[in-house]
């Protein structure tokens, strides 16, 4: 397969720049609803494996400031964003 490379007019632009939804956003999406989302739920939304959402909680989001609670019911783990007081 051949690699094919944006053109310079192309990279250089606010547009082709800009990101409509990161995987970030989306997991913070389902994290900042009411009741949480589940480890599958959040794989689901991103693509990631559950390993790879677990280390994006873990680690990128809790260095932008967020803290993420997980409780467990039914035998049912789930995450939420703590609200900021």
């Amino acid at each position: 397969m051949t690699k094919v490379s944006k053109s310079t007019k192309e990279r250089g632009s606010p547009a082709a720049d800009a990101r409509v939804s990161s995987k970030l956003d989306r997991l913070l999406a389902e994290l900042a609803r009411e009741d949480g989302a589940t480890i599958d739920q959040l794989a689901g939304a991103t693509g990631w494996q559950k390993h790879s959402v677990r280390g994006a909680m873990a680690g990128a989001l809790k260095r932008k400031g967020h803290d993420i609670a997980s409780t467990k019911a039914d035998g049912v783990r789930r995450y939420r964003l703590v609200p900021v007081a």
